[in-house]
């Protein structure tokens, strides 16, 4: 029977030498040869405990065992991840110095992450931003942004480059030459939207210096950025009250879950949004089990009443 203690000692030794080379010749950072470490350490005990007695004794297989059992035990999508990458890139090492036939992380996967759905703003809160008092030109401009903003469910980077030139507002249109996969597609313009994007086109002029095309302008006339925009939401949303901070995909968030809620139809988000695949629009539904059971009994010709 092998001795516990020589066997760690075999164990250890190529292990060593993996983390010297990260740290001395790759220029790991302390902190990553620490995760690594902690992550095979992990492994290796492992390894004793089912009487592994070498690194290439480790097999797809087992591996696999051992990833489920991180994962029961409440380790992470991203934390495996790393375990499976240091993993990878330890047997790599071992094969390079002929301790290792195979690779038995190279096919292996950690569980995905379930994703996070963003946090939702109700139809009062939207209401109280979108109030926002005042007639000098800054406050009508952020009037315009928001509402159009919150009425086509635009991305930040669609709305910080808008042109003036993309608006029809006597059609109630506006043009995204390039949105998300450099694709251009038509979004409807509310009427609220208009309103304040006609207040805005009157005042515009009061804050241009020379000739540019942006729709949205700085108090220095020129093409409002991204991170302004930002911090004009932020901004409004502490000075009307708001208990949440406000970013932009919370408002595309909402203008997404409130027209589902209203309609139902997924698809026609789907596009309004400029979602290539379906998938990324489910994650704006906030439909609960009794509508969607609503909607089947009345759609489905085997759940229908006759």
């Amino acid at each position: 029977m092998a001795d516990p203690a020589n066997t760690r000692a075999l164990l250890d030794q190529p292990l060593d030498a993996f983390l010297a080379y990260l740290a001395d010749e790759r220029r790991y950072s302390p902190k990553t040869v620490a995760s690594y470490r902690r992550d095979l350490a992990g492994l290796r005990d492992w390894l004793l405990a089912k009487a592994l007695n070498d690194w290439s004794d480790l097999q797809p297989a087992h591996l696999r065992r051992y990833i489920a059992l991180r994962h029961r035990e409440g380790l992470g999508s991203r934390s495996l991840q790393r375990l499976l990458s240091a993993t990878r890139s330890f047997y790599r090492y071992l094969q390079k110095q002929g301790r290792a036939a195979r690779n038995p992380a190279a096919d292996a996967v950690a569980p995905k992450a379930p994703k996070r759905l963003p946090k939702t703003i109700d139809h009062e809160q939207i209401e109280r931003l979108l109030a926002i008092p005042g007639n000098d030109p800054l406050a009508i401009r952020d009037r315009a942004l928001m509402e159009l903003f919150y009425s086509s469910g635009l991305r930040l980077a669609e709305l910080a480059s808008l042109d003036r030139a993309a608006l029809d507002l006597s059609a109630g249109l506006a043009r995204i030459e390039k949105g998300k996969g450099a694709k251009t597609r038509i979004v409807p313009v509310g009427s609220k939207a208009r309103q304040a994007l006609h207040a805005w086109l009157k005042a515009r002029p009061d804050l241009m210096r020379g000739e540019t095309d942006a729709l949205f302008l700085s108090r220095n006339g020129h093409r409002l950025s991204h991170r302004a925009i930002q911090q004009r939401l932020k901004y409004w949303a502490v000075r009307q009250g708001l208990d949440q901070t406000i970013h932009p995909h919370r408002l595309r968030h909402a203008f997404a879950s409130h027209l589902l809620e209203s309609s139902g139809d997924i698809r026609a988000v789907q596009e309004l949004l400029g979602h290539a695949n379906i998938s990324s629009t489910q994650i704006y539904t906030h439909l609960d089990f009794q509508h969607l059971a609503e909607v089947y009994d009345k759609a489905h010709p085997r759940a229908r009443k006759r």
